[in-house]
């Protein structure tokens, strides 16, 4: 199991999907400069990057939804 707990983690305006679509995508980011550069891989991309998303190097930005005001008549 990952520190910190999820919990800890997201605040009142985030979702529990959105922080793991954040912390996956940043797992790839990391996976693929890692690649990129011939680096070996010596810690798991997601390890590292839910411990940067805790210590605030990155946040995670939802975008609006767009919803349909919908009316029954």
């Amino acid at each position: 199991m990952l520190r910190p707990a999820i919990t800890q983690l997201i605040t009142k305006n985030e979702s529990c999907y959105s922080l793991v679509i954040g912390i996956a995508k940043r797992a790839r980011e990391i996976a693929d400069d890692l690649y990129k550069n011939d680096q070996p891989l010596e810690e798991k991309p997601v390890k590292t990057a839910v411990d940067e998303f805790a210590r605030g190097e990155f946040r995670i930005i939802e975008a609006a939804s767009e919803s349909k005001n919908t009316t029954l008549q």
